[in-house]
Formats: C-alpha cells, structure tokens, sequence
C-alpha cells in the first residue's frame, strides 16, 4: 500500500470514528435532554394549579376528550387532577387563533366550574404584545380568575368596549376577544361535559 492509499485510509478512519463519536454522544445526551424538555412543559403546564389542588400527576391522567373543535376554539388535550383520590381540578390545553397566529393556553377549571388558572404556553403574537399577554407580572389574565359561567353571563365575556365585563389588553383588540372566546369555550365544554370530565352529575 503506498503512501497516498495509507492517507486516505487514515483520513477515512478518522471520519468514521468522529461520526461515530456523534452518534454516540447524542444518543447520549438525548435521554437527559428529553427529560429536562418534558419536566419543564410540566411545570408551566401545572402553574396553573395551585400545590394545594392536587396529590396526583395530572399530566400522567388524560381525559378523553369529544368533540374538541369549539366555537372559536380547540382542544388539544386534557387531563384531570385530584386530591386524596377525589377530582379536583380539570386542566384543558386550548389553541385560539390570535391577530400573529396561533395562541395556546393552559386553563384550569375547578370542579364547580370556576377558572383557577391560565398560563399562555405559547404564542405568535409580535414582541411587545406577547410580552403583556404572556408575562404573569402584567395581570391581565388574573382578572378571568374565579369567573365562572354561573355567576357571568354570556353576554358579559366580552370586552367593556364590546359591553362586557373584562378589560382590554393595551392596544390588542384581537388578541383579547380571541383569549376571552376561547376562555369562554373551555368553560362551556366543562359545564356540558363535567360527568366525563369528573364522574360526576352536572353540577346544579
């Protein structure tokens, strides 16, 4: 084997060897990775529940979820949480499309109906604008928390500049009749399917 074959095998084997390394370190690092990435969508999926809600893994309790395109919504998923074996909150992750594109939402609803928590999981809308609606330092979702469609009328779940009850986020017309429709969706899907989503009786 003269010189200039023994260099192309050498160089061959190098190249071997370093594809081989990649795949081997991301094999690697892929098991670890997965689980941060999952441990964290946990985590701000949950921050919607308060600790005090729940003993169980509501992600690791889906709920079946029928008939999932709402009136301006969808349902992507469902899951139940309970608290020493009884049902206690219901968490429902709803996609509405926002004035940029898609808007996707945790929302957790309690078993009378009441919304507990809402947590934007992710978002199109442009900077500034998804900064005020994704950032829990500007409150704006905090004023659906406790609302329920019992105590708020259909006509209410709407903006004050539309004659309804909630405030406006700055400058985002769109995007908050968009939030509000769909908040107003989730409610409506629990109090139609509480039996499935709860087992129990529709609450009176």
């Amino acid at each position: 084997m003269n010189r200039r074959a023994r260099s192309h095998l050498l160089l061959l084997l190098v190249v071997m060897l370093a594809v081989a390394g990649t795949v081997a370190w991301q094999r690697w690092t892929l098991a670890p990775i997965d689980t941060a990435q999952r441990q964290q969508q946990e985590q701000q999926w949950l921050a919607v529940l308060p600790a005090d809600r729940y003993d169980n893994q509501p992600l690791r309790s889906p709920l079946p979820l029928v008939e999932p395109q709402l009136r301006h919504s969808r349902l992507l998923s469902g899951f139940q949480a309970r608290l020493d074996g009884t049902p206690s909150a219901v968490l429902l992750r709803v996609e509405c499309q926002g004035y940029a594109g898609p808007i996707e939402l945790a929302v957790a609803i309690d078993p009378q109906g009441r919304l507990l928590g809402i947590q934007v999981l992710r978002q199109q809308e442009s900077p500034g604008l998804g900064d005020q609606l994704a950032e829990p330092t500007h409150h704006w979702l905090a004023q659906f928390s406790g609302k329920a469609r019992s105590d708020t009328p259909d006509p209410a779940w709407a903006l004050k500049r539309d004659h309804g009850e909630f405030d406006q986020l700055a400058g985002a017309t769109v995007t908050s009749r968009a939030v509000i429709d769909a908040l107003q969706d989730a409610l409506r899907y629990f109090d139609e399917h509480r039996l499935q989503l709860l087992g129990q009786a529709p609450h009176e």
